[in-house]
């Protein structure tokens, strides 16, 4: 009974599920968008204000070391993706490389698990996207009464409150709007990424071209402030929490996978578009993190827009900037929801493909090609959930997920070294086992650092997927269908 909760699939099943023949999805994506929809889903919230509350909080002009911390965990995960995605060009990211290497159990386990990363992500940015269309609009006079963009929740530490206000209308309408482009087609739907990507770039580009000159050498002394007493205020344990806060800022370069079987030439681009993405988004991150602290001390960078407020200080020959900065962070918060709802969609698809969800979720639209059904269901709850919770509520939940998907794929290529030997790897992660168990370790360790609340919300997520998993999935799974049947 129990060997059956960890039936694999073969790497031949899914090459047979990946074959054109077979795929009900259009192949529309080159190395180039897979690495702008890398790019895409990592530049938005991170950048534009997990920045300065780092610096504020806990790392001080160090956050650029937090970032490279950072960068480092998911490289060495991001090297493990990579060799999963040239061997198994199959949709379904994590959830897919569990599937063949630890077995249908543990891949409906990261499957759920991503699920709750990217359904909690999409919402997340969402009320990010909202705060700042709200603050850009009053720039012009235009106010959005509180009661119509603000969660009519609020949670701290004290516990659950009500806010007085109705719903977070601009949170609900973007993902809205991302759901209906998804639906549409992803080769409309990457048309309009590339083109918001290259937007908030540009006005990153124009932060660190410009900013350059107004940095002030005191503001990064001392460079690594000194600890207040308490681990994690500043010191070298700050760089270290700041790493972990930080690590928010990184999460979607994975949802690159969740498109394999949407790219032209999966084995080959997936693996370029997860690294380049990566390394490109690490080099700005820097260059932002380092430039921000040097125009503003870090002390007063904990505020919802840190680099606007850069601008500012910066006097009047910066001031042409900030409604620039400002349409930058909504187009680049745009592109974030999009990445996170189309990967989202994707992991939805791939399980009920699996048979381990209804099947109705496998349906693509006959026009379009797309997986509406499960883009529209994945849209309507990450709407509810943006309209009615607080950013800071979401944002927790979404990191754990992700850092648990990481681990589980880390753990994933040396098992799968041991069972596949001999397949033909368009990608090779360096150094096995060295990287895979530096990767699982460095997210363990981020994810003990979470507060337990986040452990609890996580737990309670789990048993509600293991009710479904038991109750359809198990009894569903076209992978013990035919095991049984042979």
């Amino acid at each position: 009974m129990f060997k059956d909760l960890f039936i694999r699939k073969t790497l031949a099943e899914l090459e047979l599920q990946a074959d054109s023949n077979h795929n009900s999805l259009k192949r529309h994506l080159s190395a180039l968008n897979l690495t702008l929809l890398g790019v895409g889903c990592v530049i938005g919230a991170g950048i534009f204000v997990l920045t300065g509350t780092a610096a504020a909080l806990h790392a001080g002009p160090a956050v650029a070391l937090s970032f490279i911390i950072s960068a480092f965990g998911c490289l060495l995960a991001g090297l493990c993706y990579a060799e999963f995605a040239s061997m198994i060009p199959v949709s379904g990211s994590a959830y897919t490389y569990g599937y063949a290497t630890m077995g249908e159990f543990i891949a409906w386990i990261i499957g759920w698990d991503l699920i709750l990363e990217y359904l909690f992500g999409s919402a997340t940015v969402a009320v990010g996207w909202a705060g700042y269309v709200t603050s850009f609009l009053a720039d012009f006079g235009i106010v959005i009464p509180q009661a119509m963009c603000q969660s009519p929740f609020i949670f701290d530490h004290t516990g659950w409150h009500i806010s007085g206000s109705f719903i977070n209308f601009p949170a609900v309408f973007i993902v809205a709007l991302m759901t209906t482009l998804l639906v549409i087609g992803i080769k409309e739907s990457a048309k309009f990424n590339n083109i918001i990507v290259l937007v908030k770039v540009v006005v990153i580009l124009l932060f660190i071209g410009f900013g350059i000159s107004h940095i002030h050498i005191a503001n990064w002394t001392p460079f690594v402030p000194a600890n207040t007493g308490t681990f994690g205020q500043f010191g070298w344990s700050g760089v270290l929490t700041g790493a972990a806060v930080v690590f928010f800022a990184y999460v979607g370069f994975d949802a690159v996978s969740t498109t394999s079987q949407e790219a032209i030439n999966p084995k080959r681009d997936v693996p370029r578009g997860i690294l380049f993405s990566l390394l490109i988004c690490t080099v700005l991150y820097i260059a932002v993190s380092l430039v921000l602290t040097g125009i503003l001390n870090y002390k007063y960078l904990n505020v919802e827009a840190p680099i606007a407020l850069a601008i500012n200080s910066a006097g009047p020959s910066l001031t042409w900037l900030r409604p620039i900065i400002k349409i930058g962070a909504i187009a680049g918060l745009s592109s974030v929801v999009l990445v996170l709802l189309l990967g989202q969609s994707r992991v939805f698809f791939t399980m009920a493909s699996d048979g381990l969800l209804w099947e109705s979720f496998a349906k693509t639209h006959s026009k379009f090609k797309t997986p509406h059904v499960t883009t529209i269901v994945t849209g309507s709850f990450a709407a509810l959930f943006a309209g009615l919770f607080p950013i800071g509520l979401l944002g927790e939940m979404v990191s754990i997920g992700t850092l648990l998907a990481f681990v589980i794929v880390s753990i994933g290529i040396i098992l799968l070294r041991k069972s596949e030997p001999d397949a033909v790897r368009g990608f090779k992660t360096p150094w096995v086992p060295l990287v895979p168990i530096l990767g699982a370790f460095v997210c363990l360790a981020q994810m003990a650092s979470l507060p337990g609340d986040t452990w609890i919300r996580l737990v309670v997520w789990m048993l509600i997927g293991f009710v479904i998993y038991f109750t359809y999935g198990r009894k569903h799974s076209h992978a013990r269908k035919n095991r049984y049947n042979k």
